[in-house]
């Protein structure tokens, strides 16, 4: 019954030594904030270039015919 309760023991010391490592680790949630900032940053990326890729290419089409008028 002792051995027992020693493993017990000695498991439970185990268990918790390694729930405060993990509970200390905090390179993944950095990890994780870091991508989820770059997501948001990509999608506002992404938003501005079609929100304004229609006035550009406007522009352009402008451009271009004014400059084949001038020929």
């Amino acid at each position: 019954m002792l051995k027992l309760y020693v493993a017990t023991v000695g498991l439970k010391r185990s268990l918790l030594a390694g729930l405060r490592r993990l509970h200390g680790d905090e390179a993944g949630v950095t990890a994780i904030e870091y991508g989820l900032i770059a997501g948001a940053i990509a999608i506002a990326i992404i938003a501005a270039v079609i929100a304004v890729g229609g006035d550009v290419k406007g522009l352009f089409n402008t451009t271009d015919t004014q400059l084949k008028s001038l020929g």
